[in-house]
């Protein structure tokens, strides 16, 4: 084998290797910084923030949660207020791309909410499988759930915890 294709190969497999998750948005994982938060959706007319912290896999939990969510942007106004949705640990599986929530996090969404999905629970299932969880496409894939929560508590969010 030549030294060029042993190269090409390797490249191929680092980048396979090296791939955390099957997510479509990894913007802030890639580009994460603690001390300034950034956001996929705009919300400059907020005056109201909220993290809500998904831990549990009990499908009657995400779908308090994401209740929650909807009842606050509705009193609100979606204009009014920022909504993150952070899953880790069980919690995580709410994200799935086959989960039963996904048109409601899809809705959601839509409206501008932002579902945060834990790459330390990703790398557990990882270890598990043999493989990253498929998550729905509006998940958006941080470091760590609990380390988001913590940045947006410090950064004037209100945390709730259905």
């Amino acid at each position: 084998m030549t030294f060029l294709r042993k190269l090409l190969l390797a490249v191929l497999a680092y980048g396979i290797l090296m791939v955390p998750a099957l997510a479509e948005n990894w913007t802030l994982f890639h580009h994460y910084n603690f001390n300034k938060p950034q956001f996929i959706h705009s919300h400059p007319f907020a005056r109201e923030h909220l993290v809500v912290q998904v831990d549990q896999g009990r499908p009657a939990r995400w779908n308090l949660a994401l209740s929650n969510v909807a009842n606050v942007m509705n009193y609100f106004g979606s204009d009014k207020i920022q909504v993150v949705v952070v899953a880790y640990g069980p919690g995580l599986k709410m994200l799935f791309a086959n989960s039963p929530f996904g048109a409601r996090i899809q809705s959601l969404n839509a409206q501008g909410v932002e579902f945060d999905a834990c790459h330390q629970t990703m790398l557990g299932i990882k270890a598990k499988t043999g493989h990253f969880p498929r998550l729905v496409p509006q998940a958006v894939v941080v470091p760590g759930g609990v380390v988001r929560i913590m940045q947006l508590e410090q950064h004037g969010f209100d945390l709730l915890k259905p």
